[in-house]
């Protein structure tokens, strides 16, 4: 007996060790001599859990099961990258994103199912998904093809078809990016995306395991975030102010300063989608240290293609769909795709600042 009681204490010192060090070791500051960048603001470094958390009666099977991870300090944007933003990026480099590039429909083929026949011409033009907003009723909501049309012509510069622009429109979130494009900003700009566990903490601030990046209360959703009110996807009541898109700032910022942590456009995190990698970090009975996703993609749902993750939800988030204004909710993105709702922010580590300060 006092064997099995000594092994027991042996294994839970050693444990609690593991944790204590990781907690001990998290970047919680940063240097004085760095300056925060402009329109960025510091993480403080936290052990924490993410996923699903505790009374969240919306969270949804690949949010869990939740873990304990641990995450060092780091800067990140205030609001998602704007079109002002976006547009300097291209302005410098000439860059072109995904959405306004020629169609190659070899290449297009090797991650569809074998024997897919090819579009007429006529379809393969360059274009981005659009936000059906004549829908008028649905036969289900699993179906989520029924309320988005592909809009050729449709690009960052033209979010709703070539006869649109987005003159006016400086302070709005840039949308119809892919995830290369995301990452081809960062490169610019000296950025990167976040993790999804660099997300998740980002968005609790300073509270303590939460639902909402405001706290556990659902009831104050409407003066929160810019999310769909009504029935989705028929009927949009504006109860919040915005049918579609809003500026950035539009809303109150969570308790460390961030803008629009939950609504208005999904942001892309570096991590892959794989439904198997929380029960492997669950499993493993560890505090994991700044947690860098899976290794490789993994949706049974959609198999041919790699997905990555996008956090925060967006404004056609509803309760009656996927109550993605929540901190734990996520989904995957194929690295091929763009839309009106799917954006990004981007972070910085402390070495990263500080080589760009000392330039």
């Amino acid at each position: 007996m006092k064997k099995i009681v000594l092994l027991f204490f042996i294994l839970f010192m050693h444990y609690s060790c593991k944790k204590e060090n990781a907690e001990n070791t998290l970047i919680t500051d940063y240097p004085k001599n760095i300056k925060i960048p402009d329109n960025m603001i510091w993480v403080s470094g936290k052990t924490f859990t993410m996923g699903a958390k505790k009374d969240d009666k919306f969270a949804l099977a690949h949010e869990k099961p939740s873990h304990s991870v641990a995450v060092d300090g780091f800067f990140i944007d205030a609001t998602e990258v704007t079109n002002a933003q976006f547009k300097k990026f291209v302005a410098a480099t000439g860059y072109i994103t995904q959405a306004e590039k020629p169609i190659d429909w070899n290449e297009m083929k090797k991650s569809l199912p074998e024997g897919t026949p090819k579009p007429a011409d006529s379809i393969l033009l360059p274009g981005s998904l659009v936000f059906n907003t004549s829908i008028k009723e649905v036969d289900n909501l699993q179906n989520y093809q029924q309320w988005w049309k592909w809009m050729i012509g449709a690009n960052w510069k033209h979010p709703y078809g070539k006869d649109s622009s987005i003159e006016g429109k400086d302070d709005y979130p840039v949308v119809h990016v892919t995830i290369e494009d995301a990452l081809a900003y960062c490169k610019w700009a000296n950025r990167s995306l976040p993790t999804e566990a660099q997300w998740e903490l980002a968005a609790m601030g300073n509270l303590e395991n939460t639902i909402y990046s405001w706290g556990n209360t659902r009831k104050e959703l409407e003066k929160k975030a810019n999310t769909w009110q009504g029935i989705f996807p028929t009927k949009n009541t504006n109860k919040d102010g915005y049918e579609l898109l809003a500026p950035v700032k539009s809303f109150p910022p969570n308790s460390i300063g961030l803008y629009d942590m939950a609504g208005n456009v999904w942001e892309y995190t570096l991590d892959w989608y794989n439904t198997d990698y929380y029960q492997e970090l669950f499993t493993s009975g560890k505090t994991v240290k700044n947690p860098t996703g899976a290794v490789t993609a993994n949706n049974p749902n959609n198999p041919y293609q790699k997905e990555k993750i996008i956090k925060g939800g967006s404004f056609l988030c509803n309760d009656s769909y996927c109550s993605s204004f929540r901190i734990s909710a996520r989904m995957g993105m194929t690295e091929d795709s763009s839309s009106d709702h799917v954006g990004f922010r981007t972070i910085a580590t402390i070495e990263m600042i500080e080589k760009e300060q000392q330039n």
